[in-house]
């Protein structure tokens, strides 16, 4: 990705694109896919090379020292000064950099913590923290124009809608794409087992609610499923795997992409 891209058009708004590691790696494709939306929204995307892993792995699982090494790296990349908002298009991630003023609190008496002023620096960062959806919306989305015949299954990531409050939001923009017929599912408040880490130290608890997940979104009979989540996605792909089906997971924004695009839906 770039260091910056200009916005399409009369320029709305300058945002920071928070890019993490584990999303950048494997699903890089979205991020141009934001990317590409933001600019048709009057977006001018700056992405700091100097970002870094968020610390959301580190952090659950006690290791505290790095992880608040991560926030205030993450805290400084970004001039939020400058920026009307950092953006983030990763439920998980985006759970974890809105809650970094309340971590930086918790924990700036130990010594080994960055003095209180680091602390002001992450909560000023956090405070600049929306996700995709919710942003596109609170900004006032471009009418996307292009048409995608495709029933779609909407997944809701939990760190998307326990942790951050936001469900609607995805269900609003990817409504107004032409031609989707989106279709809410079944115990649609349950986990699917990703969890972070805990498909890996929970594997058979993970894989149960994987294959309940995955039963109620393949009971509408779907196109494409929808999430908004690294790690939900890439939960659901491998246990479509398992039982040797092909339906496409996407994150909402690539379909909005598509559409702006006037691009068809394809395989991937």
């Amino acid at each position: 990705l770039h260091d910056r891209v200009p916005a399409v058009g009369q320029r709305r708004a300058t945002v920071g694109l928070f890019i993490g590691c584990v999303a950048d790696a494997m699903f890089r494709h979205v991020h141009w896919a934001t990317a590409r939306v933001l600019q048709q929204n009057g977006c001018d995307v700056v992405i700091p090379r100097s970002q870094t892993c968020c610390g959301a792995i580190h952090y659950h699982t006690g290791a505290a020292e790095p992880a608040i090494s991560l926030m205030h790296q993450n805290a400084a990349a970004f001039d939020t000064r400058k920026l009307d908002a950092v953006v983030v298009n990763v439920a998980g991630c985006g759970s974890m950099l809105k809650d970094y003023a309340h971590i930086a609190e918790e924990l700036h008496h130990n010594s080994t913590i960055p003095p209180r002023s680091a602390s002001t620096n992450a909560a000023d960062f956090a405070a600049k923290v929306m996700d995709i959806h919710e942003f596109l919306m609170k900004l006032g989305p471009v009418r996307p124009t292009g048409r995608i015949d495709a029933l779609v299954a909407i997944q809701d990531a939990c760190h998307l809608q326990h942790a951050q409050k936001i469900r609607q939001q995805p269900r609003d923009l990817l409504k107004m794409i032409p031609g989707i017929t989106l279709k809410n599912i079944a115990e649609a408040e349950l986990c699917c087992g990703a969890a972070g880490t805990y498909n890996l130290t929970q594997p058979e608890m993970a894989d149960r609610l994987g294959t309940r997940k995955l039963d109620c979104l393949l009971e509408v009979k779907p196109d494409v499923i929808v999430s908004g989540n690294a790690g939900c996605s890439l939960q659901l792909q491998a246990h479509l795997q398992i039982r040797g089906l092909t339906t496409a997971v996407l994150h909402p924004i690539e379909l909005l992409d598509l559409s702006y695009r006037n691009q068809p839906l394809t395989p991937r």
